[in-house]
């Protein structure tokens, strides 16, 4: 009887590590009436094939055979998987209870060193909703409402942990330039002017920080002969000329903003109003480093400072209430600036009540409906948003060798009557439910 028993859990588990192996190495064939590819023309009577993760073939159902023994979905329309280029999913939980509130830390006003990759919840059933619309990659991380909130990362909407998940773990330092950052009572900053020179001030300690530190990575100059010493300078001995600089405490807000001055991290900052899109424009040029722009409320009277400045804007949502500093938001936007020639991307966004996040291909439709075409409003949460957020390689358009993520629709995307009935993301099928 024992050994029955062995023989059979031994038995099942062969056929578990089979199985996987199987789905690990599985191909998967999309047809679609219509295939939006955002790489080139839309392809009618469509089929997209994935194998190992990665898109490997598309074109027209005469020219491209479905494998043998591949799992096949239908759809009537087929996208590239759509991301999000701005929200707090995985921060800001369904259940709107403190235990799953990790969006924003209030306790002050500059913190950089807040790790989106610490906080992300990659169960909560906000990622699994987004995804069953289409959604398959997000820019997530710390909230709108401190001077610097914290960074963000890049996420597929998949896995059970932050590592299935994450694309990118540190993508940006999020900053805000609004009401929404503004303190009372005395506590700074309490004006624009204190909010722009907090954000100098700690900028230029970061470049004097990065400059202690590779002063003390230098090495000491070689003598200039065999046992000769180093010259002293005046005030020094021989013994102290020849030590290196000590390099200063480590200081993760510093490191932090450094990497923002070195580019390998953007500075994101929210701002709606005309005057604080003009202020991140002058910073982002005094320090030289690289911005986006966020919520952008205002942005159509700037729209030639944006551009001479080579800033992409990812705007707010389309429906977000037109109050505070917000209040003269228009519907139009995203078509003047992309008329214009501005890189743009559309978001979910961040609101303090239930569910705390939208749903970008709504955003697109509303967009479509507001001066942009189709193809347009999709770019904006396809290949456009993948540009902006440094992974076009990867996402944001149907092409062989980028990731097999793909959303596929019973009808027109934008049309409110249509569903998304299922979500392919690195080539596995995630979602079959109509929703």
């Amino acid at each position: 009887m024992m050994r029955n028993r062995y023989s059979t859990i031994a038995l099942a588990t062969c056929c578990a590590v089979l199985c996987a192996a199987a789905a690990a190495h599985a191909q998967v064939a999309v047809r679609g009436k219509t295939v939006y590819t955002m790489a080139g023309r839309p392809i009618t009577d469509g089929v997209v094939v994935v194998k190992d993760g990665k898109i490997v073939a598309i074109g027209t159902a005469a020219e491209v055979k479905v494998p043998d023994g591949a799992r096949t979905l239908t759809a009537a329309v087929v996208t590239p998987g759509l991301i999000d280029a701005h929200a707090t999913v995985g921060f800001s939980g369904i259940l709107n209870q403190p235990q799953d509130q990790d969006q924003l830390e209030r306790s002050t006003a500059i913190q950089p060193e807040l790790r989106a990759v610490d906080a992300y919840n990659a169960q909560d059933e906000l990622v699994e909703w987004i995804r069953g619309f289409g959604v398959t990659t997000v820019h997530t991380g710390h909230a709108p409402g401190e001077l610097i909130s914290g960074q963000t990362m890049i996420v597929k909407t998949v896995g059970h942990t932050v590592a299935d998940a994450v694309v990118r773990d540190a993508q940006a330092v999020a900053a805000t330039l609004s009401i929404d950052a503004r303190k009372t009572e005395g506590k700074s900053p309490g004006t624009r002017g204190k909010m722009m020179a907090m954000l100098r001030s700690e900028l230029l300690k970061a470049r004097e920080y990065a400059a202690k530190q590779r002063k003390a990575a230098e090495k000491p100059d070689k003598p200039a002969g065999a046992g000769a010493a180093p010259a002293a300078k005046p005030g020094e001995t021989a013994d102290t000329a020849k030590k290196p600089a000590e390099p200063p405490p480590r200081d993760l807000r510093m490191e932090t903003l450094g990497q923002v001055l070195d580019g390998k991290l953007v500075l994101l900052v929210t701002a709606d109003r005309v005057q604080d899109i003009q202020s991140a424009l002058r910073l982002a040029k005094e320090f030289g480093i690289k911005l986006w722009l966020d919520g952008a409320a205002e942005a159509y009277l700037a729209i030639d400072d944006i551009k001479a400045a080579g800033v992409p804007v990812i705007i707010h949502p389309t429906m977000a209430r037109a109050v505070g500093d917000k209040e003269n938001q228009s519907f139009e936007t995203a078509a003047k600036l992309v008329a214009a020639g501005i890189p743009v991307a559309l978001q979910s966004g961040y609101e303090a009540y239930v569910p705390k996040t939208r749903v970008v291909l709504f955003e697109a439709g509303l967009a479509a409906a507001n001066g942009l075409s189709f193809e347009q409003a999709l770019a904006t949460i396809t290949i456009d948003a993948a540009k902006i957020l440094g992974i076009a390689d990867r996402v944001g358009s149907i092409e062989i060798g980028k990731d097999g993520d793909l959303a596929l629709y019973d009808g027109d995307p934008f049309e409110y009557t249509s569903h998304c009935v299922g979500v392919v993301i690195d080539g596995k099928v995630a979602s079959e439910r109509k929703q």
